[in-house]
């Protein structure tokens, strides 16, 4: 069945950097565009990025990231990653990896567990 486990979260001090890794499993994960989202306290959750399956390019970021996050994928290891430099306490919050997968018929979202990132003096 579709999997993802998301790591690499934690705790930065503001201007410093994480990589979140998110590892697929159960899925062509190459056939596949991914997507990293996030939710701090009290908030609904936001799209951070996404990136396009193999076959195409161009990964789009949200404005409050734009310059300061990228993403990339690891096809043969079935790994998509978040760098994430000049960190923010804007930042904080919860961050997941997630795929739209068809199945019978239907599109379904699958969702990662999170990783806390806290960004904080």
């Amino acid at each position: 069945q579709v999997q993802l486990v998301e790591s690499g979260g934690g705790l930065v001090q503001p201007g410093g950097s994480l990589r979140l890794s998110c590892a697929a499993s159960g899925f062509d994960f190459s056939r596949y565009s991914m997507s990293w989202y996030r939710q701090a306290p009290g908030k609904e959750r936001e799209l951070v990025a996404i990136i396009p399956d193999a076959a195409n390019t161009g990964t789009n970021y949200a404005e409050s990231v734009l310059g300061r996050f990228t993403s990339s994928r690891d096809n043969v290891k079935n790994t998509v990653f978040l760098q994430m430099n000049s960190l923010k306490p804007d930042d904080t919050a919860v961050y997941y990896c997630k795929v739209r997968y068809w199945s019978g018929g239907r599109y379904a979202d699958y969702w990662g567990q999170g990783t806390q990132v806290t960004v904080s003096s």
